[in-house]
């Protein structure tokens, strides 16, 4: 059962996206992957949904190649496109931000997604991949405050082998109910913001239990 399409049109439209390209899908959703990863232009696009819908799609049989190639080589592609935002934020990122003082290419930015590091950690790395938007700025925050690069690369990798696994297998599974994947396609930001808060609230809870302890000794 294939899920229908989103209420979006043209390059938005993530289903349409893949199956126009034909025998190129996966290299379309790869190249798509890397440039929303590694480039700061590729906030605005549909990351999540181009993965359910890639599993979806390898289901129907629009994506020829089987899960056991699909999922490594978008996980590489997310990979390589967190290493240039990494390299980009290293080399020249916060010269890009200081030149401006509004909208999403500002210092509040950085300031902001800086917060983010400095609540969770370099796991911010692999909880941004579940974050639209987060992600697209997470490895250039992490190379303008000089995290190192190979802890950078851990989190980097854990990330993109857990967020690719996930969202395909999510459309792959659910395509094999029918209405379930139009419902979960429809929503599928909310639902991965749902993981991630069942995944970040434990060690939210555990990080305010431990500063109450050290603040009463």
């Amino acid at each position: 059962m294939v899920a229908t399409a989103l209420p979006t049109s043209g390059f938005l439209d993530p289903q349409s996206v893949i199956a126009g390209a034909g025998v190129w899908g996966l290299v379309v959703v790869c190249a798509i992957v890397f440039v929303e990863t590694g480039l700061l232009v590729g906030f605005f696009l549909p990351g999540d949904t181009l993965l359910f819908f890639t599993g979806v799609l390898v289901l129907g049989g629009v994506i020829s190649q089987p899960l056991w190639i699909v999922i490594p080589a978008i996980a590489l592609s997310a990979v390589l496109g967190d290493q240039l935002g990494y390299l980009i934020g290293r080399t020249t990122g916060r010269r890009i931000f200081d030149r401006r003082d509004s909208g999403l290419f500002s210092r509040k930015s950085v300031i902001r997604t800086q917060g983010f590091f400095d609540r969770f950690g370099p796991a911010a790395v692999t909880i941004a991949r579940f974050v639209p938007v987060v992600r697209t700025f997470a490895p250039v925050a992490a190379g303008v405050g000089k995290m190192r690069r190979r802890v950078f690369t851990l989190f980097n990798i854990i990330g993109a082998v857990l967020w690719t696994t996930a969202v395909v297998l999510l459309g792959f599974g659910l395509a094999h109910i029918p209405g379930v994947a139009d419902f979960a396609a429809r929503y599928i930001d909310l639902v991965l913001i749902g993981i991630v808060v069942l995944s970040v609230v434990p060690v939210v809870i555990r990080a305010l239990v431990s500063r109450r302890q050290n603040a009463r000794v």
